[in-house]
């Protein structure tokens, strides 16, 4: 593809430009260039434009032409941002890519891509920093009267900013002010990361001399804990690392009064540095690790395997070191000059990985994920687009950074369903749309698990991707051993206490006297599923939802999953009146609350979503499981995700049933692919660990194959129902849902649709039915699924359904209904 930004146009050319909005629009729209700035045009970067009545946008340039707008009088651009394109054309075609295959609109596909600082609006809330002084940077007036008026009103939009100042062009002053660190968008309030800082101590200069060091020594004698610290700090600094507070203070009897006497003195200097939040004791086999002969046979297969292919399969069993050939493959993509991106399902609970990789390759690697306020995630896509960062590693949404010359990707636990988009548009999945990357980019791309999806697999044993198998755990260390145990049978003979089973009892016990950790695994969160009135079954609702409200004894509350409604608990029955309200079910906080009963003494730490609102909360639960300053970890799904502890030898699966019983086609896939992952965590040393599964259905065959770690039997048994029953991978799904607040008015749009779309695609349409959660917000939905085999043309497929939802909305029967496109959903 032509780099447009090298066209040359003269000044008095007169100029075209199509531009992408950050809004959901079905077509691009067409503004003209005045001449002043058509030198300053140039694909991929963003403009200033006025859209609508009196809305101002940054919009990006997909292309310039000479060519006017047949049906409509092009507006004037106001200004151009920047000096240099912010987007490459590579990228470009990738969001091309993903509006076609996704069916959403590229306004939805930007908005997606580009961080909020580089996609500011007349909406977005600008806010004044605190911490920062003013005197110290050179500001122009208009800065300064900005700056004044934020003081006495905290916060303004642009829209206010632009009425203040009586211009237009805001943009640029408030990227200044943004580039300086002055403001702040309202974005970053809600969730900002702070680096952990860790105090040490250094001894001033000029006590580094003999005499100096001798009168010291000879004033401190009047001060014995002072000079205790003093000769503490002399032994430590002997071993050349540096001294931390917190150490001179544990290892000396100085106390903290002699410490600030010292540094009062300047006899210390205090200095802060930040630390990673996680004590990895596993630095030296990362930094000066050997490969194992299987991971070697491994890492040679891949080589071969990429001289014909491009995307290859590592099946690697948990704990076989597939981080560590990530790591020679990344070493020798670096070597070629170029760059590399590494994505991981959900990054904050991959931070090992990432410090890792971090302390293995140093400051060429940037971490980009939406945890990171809005300046950093500006700051890291500036860096990739000039080539200063030659790793990346994120989640999903690093699929859309500005690479230029990307050598590998690595997509780690390829299976996960974390790296699928639900909401909002466009709805991608970042494996798939990583393998469309690389191949833009004409770059190899791993895909590495121990439970593949089933589509990998079925891809990978189809010779369209290479297979690598690793089914040796890395330093020897021997699989966990696996032990089911019978819910209704341990009922039966009176064993279970509250929800453990006597043998998991035993085995918390057993390893909490081998002073070792245990993690336990509940897919619920919260205290109680549901509330009912044993008097006449009344169970509370969400207002807005069609689901029960699950009880939250941390809050006090009833608690909507779906839309965070939230109401007091029912204590008396607003049905009937009656006192006697009974809790079915339980979640992590139940299962929190019963374990400090059987085991006081234990320290006990959650992990869900509920412990984990805020980004530090959850680095402090994991880095004190790292430090051993918990005993027992309970946790929904988050825990079966890139933990990796040396210390945990004992797993507990409490009910593995809530898992196999979902109404869905992966349910068994899912169920075998969580199981086998938690059953991972355990033993992934020198020690090897236990699992304990409990489970009504003990026989069920997808725990069977758990525990004997056999893949491939589920594989062909998954395989041969989904060919029975035509799923992916033998046909496409598509589901269309349909939503609006009258669900009379629904019911009937939902209808006409189907037939409109029956009248294209026949009998591939299914539906339409109401979903598993058939009201989200109070929106009534209705779903229709389209399965397409694999010997018709999707392409034509996707092109009906787009021209039929076209043709519906142009039926002013149905105007405000929503139509919402899920390509291979889940």
């Amino acid at each position: 593809m032509q780099e447009l930004n090298d066209i040359d146009f003269s000044e008095r050319d007169t100029l075209f430009i199509e531009v992408i909005l950050p809004l959901s629009l079905s077509k691009n729209y067409i503004y003209r260039v005045p001449f002043d700035l058509n030198e300053h045009t140039a694909v991929g970067k963003r403009v200033i434009v006025q859209f609508g009545k009196n809305k101002i946008y940054t919009a990006l340039i997909k292309s310039i032409s000479q060519t006017a707008p047949a049906l409509y009088q092009a507006k004037y651009i106001i200004d151009v941002i920047d000096e240099h394109p912010v987007v490459n054309t590579l990228q470009l075609q990738f969001w091309d890519w993903m509006t076609a295959y996704y069916l959403c609109n590229e306004g939805d596909v930007m908005s997606a891509a580009l961080p909020a600082g580089l996609k500011l609006a007349s909406e977005t809330i600008i806010i004044l920093r605190e911490e920062v002084s003013l005197e110290e940077l050179e500001l122009t007036d208009k800065e300064n009267i900005l700056i004044t008026a934020l003081e006495k009103q905290k916060r303004l939009t642009v829209d206010q900013i632009s009425k203040l100042l009586g211009q237009k062009t805001v943009f640029p002053l408030i990227r200044s002010l943004l580039d300086k660190g002055v403001v702040h968008l309202a974005e970053e309030v809600v969730e900002k990361y702070k680096p952990l800082l860790k105090s040490y101590i250094t001894l001033n200069p000029f006590y580094s001399e003999e005499g100096n060091f001798k009168h010291l020594f000879e004033v401190l004698e009047r001060a014995p804990k002072q000079l205790d610290a003093l000769l503490m700090y002399i032994k430590l600094s002997k071993s050349g690392i540096e001294i931390s507070r917190q150490q001179l203070l544990e290892d000396s009897s100085c106390g903290q009064a002699a410490l600030k006497a010292l540094l009062d003195k300047e006899v210390f200097f205090l200095k802060k540095k930040v630390v990673s939040r996680l004590n990895d004791e596993s630095d030296d086999m990362i930094l000066n690790f050997k490969l194992s002969p299987a991971q070697n046979t491994a890492l040679e297969k891949i080589g071969t395997e990429f001289q014909t292919k491009d995307v290859v399969l590592l099946h690697g069993i948990t704990a076989s070191g597939k981080t560590q050939v990530y790591i020679k493959l990344i070493e020798q993509a670096i070597e070629k000059g170029g760059q590399v991106l590494f994505l991981l399902p959900e990054i904050a609970l991959t931070t090992q990985i990432v410090e890792r990789i971090k302390r293995y390759f140093g400051d060429a690697i940037g971490v980009y994920h939406s945890k990171f306020n809005d300046n950093e995630r500006v700051e890291i896509w500036n860096s990739v687009m000039n080539g200063k960062y030659k790793i990346v590693l994120g989640a999903r949404s690093a699929v859309f950074l500005p690479f230029k010359n990307l050598k590998l990707i690595v997509v780690d636990e390829e299976h996960e369903s974390s790296y699928k988009q639900n909401e909002p548009a466009p709805r991608y999945q970042a494996r798939d749309a990583a393998v469309y990357l690389a191949h833009l980019h004409q770059s190899k791309i791993i895909l590495g698990s121990a439970t593949p999806s089933i589509e990998s697999y079925y891809n990978a044993l189809h010779q369209k991707y290479g297979l690598v198998t690793l089914n040796e755990r890395f330093g020897g260390v021997e699989l966990p051993i696996q032990e089911v145990v019978g819910i209704a049978e341990e009922t039966k003979k009176k064993k279970m206490v509250s929800y453990f089973s006597s043998v998991l009892i035993d085995d918390i016990t057993a390893t909490l006297e081998r002073k070792e950790q245990v993690i336990l695994f509940q897919n619920r969160r919260g205290y109680a599923t549901i509330l009912i009135c044993k008097t006449c079954g009344f169970a509370p609702k969400c207002v807005n939802c069609d689901v029960s409200l699950t009880f939250h004894k941390s809050s006090g509350k009833l608690h909507c999953h779906y839309c965070g409604y939230h109401e007091s608990s029912m204590n008396i029955c607003p049905a009937c009146g009656s006192v006697h309200i009974e809790q079915k079910g339980f979640g992590t906080e139940r299962i929190e609350e019963e374990l400090s009963l059987i085991f006081p003494e234990v320290k006990i730490a959650r992990l869900d979503v509920d412990s984990t609102r805020t980004k530090n909360s959850l680095q402090k639960i994991i880095s004190d499981f790292q430090e051993k300053k918990t005993d027992i970890l309970i946790g929904t799904q988050m825990v079966a995700k890139g933990l990796d502890f040396d210390n945990v030898t004992l797993i507990g699966v409490i009910n593995a049933d809530t898992l196999l019983n979902y109404p869905d086609f992966r349910a068994f896939e899912r169920s075998f692919q969580l199981l086998a992952q938690v059953a991972g965590r355990a033993g992934r040393r020198d020690k090897q660990g236990k699992v304990c599964i409990q489970a009504y259905d003990a026989d069920h065959r997808i725990i069977k194959q758990v525990v004997d770690n056999n893949y491939l039997e589920m594989y062909n048994d998954e395989i041969a129902e989904r060919r029975q029953f035509h799923y992916p991978p033998f046909t496409r799904l598509i589901f269309i849902n349909v939503k609006h607040k009258d669900s009379n008015l629904l019911n009937a749009a939902s209808a006409r649709f189907a037939t409109l779309l029956r009248a294209q695609l026949g009998t591939r349409v299914l539906g339409p039915e109401q979903p598993l959660v058939s009201r989200i917000r109070n929106y009534y939905i209705k779903q229709l699924i389209i399965k397409s085999d694999k010997s018709t043309a999707i392409h034509k497929v996707k092109a009906a359904l787009k021209q039929t939802i076209a043709d519906f909305n142009g039926e002013n029967t149905f105007k405000g209904v929503i139509m919402q496109v899920d390509v291979d959903p889940y």
